[in-house]
């Protein structure tokens, strides 16, 4: 019988249909939880310090405070969820806590500050540390302090085995006009990441990224040093304790260099391309012209051309991908 190691939560979510949500305000009922309005929620209980948050946005269900691994397992999942997750990872997702690379990046989707290309290694104990810490997906994670706290861990946890490569702006944009495919600039990047870890690590067996391209792009560049490894890839890798810890690594380089150069232009960076960003964008370029983007965002972005239209052109129609024969040609 499979052996699986058990830990304490003090916060659990989960999405709800409206079905499991009547449901579960019944069970509180009889469980004896006092209920109390709360702003957002469809209903909000409490007993013993336990709290049973249902929000209306969703709807999604928030457990925090004492007992929750209990309440999940024995009330929650098995009465209104009708299944069991909580604590029996290696159950459902063995693989995840076999020997492997995790890889994800952040920044791509934002017109300031580099791209950032993070992987780390983890094997069963690895595995189960990161979990037992409340790693998940950084996209999760909206306080930077929980990041940094949750990568300094990491790093601790997987025993030096992580990497990260991170592309300035500056670097960025010549690679770019090289590549002038985002999925193939992606590809050279996981490909760098992977090629170090193995330095450290050269027996490790597959790589796990989420999908963005034909896994043979980051072969490409991995079999002229004659790697040899598999390369997986698949749409929401983030589950993966992995791909989740390398997406924290990534998006605490990410945070930290926009940080960093704010300070140092005396100007806000924000993320993404929001109204403000661009707004800061006109700003740079007010103070130190238009080339000054180039050191500081992703010219590529239509953001550049609407900040300063006769310096950069407008983007071309997006390239559509035809696979790595393309990338192969160049």
């Amino acid at each position: 019988m499979l052996s699986v190691e058990r830990w304490t939560l003090n916060s659990y979510t989960h999405p709800l249909t409206k079905e499991q949500a009547t449901k579960l305000r019944a069970l509180l009922e009889e469980l004896g939880f006092e209920f109390s309005s709360k702003e957002y929620t469809l209903f909000f209980a409490q007993k013993n310090k336990l709290s049973v948050a249902v929000y209306e946005k969703g709807p999604k269900v928030l457990v925090q405070g004492r007992d929750v691994e209990e309440f999940v397992q024995f009330e929650l999942e098995p009465k209104i969820l009708g299944e069991a997750k909580l604590g029996y990872e290696e159950v459902h997702s063995p693989e995840m806590f076999e020997p492997h690379f995790g890889v994800d990046e952040s920044g791509k989707g934002d017109f300031f500050g580099p791209l950032v290309i993070s992987g780390a290694y983890v094997d069963r104990g690895i595995a189960h540390k990161l979990v037992d810490a409340g790693v998940v997906d950084s996209k999760r994670i909206t306080s930077d302090a929980r990041i940094r706290a949750l990568a300094d861990t990491i790093r601790k946890t997987s025993l030096g085995l992580v990497e990260t490569v991170l592309i300035g702006p500056a670097k960025y944009n010549e690679l770019y006009q090289k590549f002038s495919n985002l999925n193939r600039l992606l590809g050279w990047g996981h490909a760098r990441v992977i090629e170090n870890l193995l330095e450290r690590k050269p027996g490790c067996p597959r790589s796990l990224s989420d999908q963005f391209a034909d896994s043979r792009v980051i072969n490409a560049s991995l079999l002229k040093h004659g790697r040899k490894l598999t390369i997986e890839q698949r749409p929401k890798a983030e589950s993966d304790i992995a791909v989740a810890a390398a997406s924290i690594l990534a998006r605490e380089a990410f945070i930290n260099w926009l940080e960093r150069k704010s300070k140092e232009l005396g100007v806000r960076l924000g993320r993404g391309v929001s109204p403000s960003v661009k707004e800061a964008a006109r700003k740079l370029v007010e103070m130190n012209g238009p080339g000054a983007l180039r050191e500081v965002a992703k010219v590529h972005f239509r953001t550049a051309h609407e900040t300063a239209p006769d310096y950069y052109p407008a983007p071309p129609p997006r390239e559509e991908w035809t696979g790595p024969r393309d990338l192969l040609k160049r």
